[in-house]
């Protein structure tokens, strides 16, 4: 969920740093959003997998916005 940044500029999705599927460790970078000049680096809220990016590459976004959907798997180990 994006959120609140105190930022007056809009955001957006810049990249998609997994892939959807894709296996991740809480606290693994998944997605940059950007507002104005500024990059924002979101990161994932549990281990385990990227199950579905809901929103698009290019796609603004506001405070609340639910960006992707996880899988929790807690006994994954690193080196996916």
């Amino acid at each position: 969920m994006v959120p609140e940044f105190g930022l007056d500029v809009p955001l957006a999705v810049a990249v998609w740093l997994v892939p959807q599927g894709s296996a991740v460790i809480e606290g693994d970078r998944v997605v940059q959003l950007v507002a104005g000049g500024v990059t924002i680096d979101l990161e994932a809220p549990v281990t385990g997998r990227l199950a579905a990016c809901l929103v698009e590459e290019d796609e603004p976004v506001a405070t609340g916005t639910v960006l992707a959907e996880f899988v929790a798997e807690p006994e994954m180990r690193g080196g996916s």
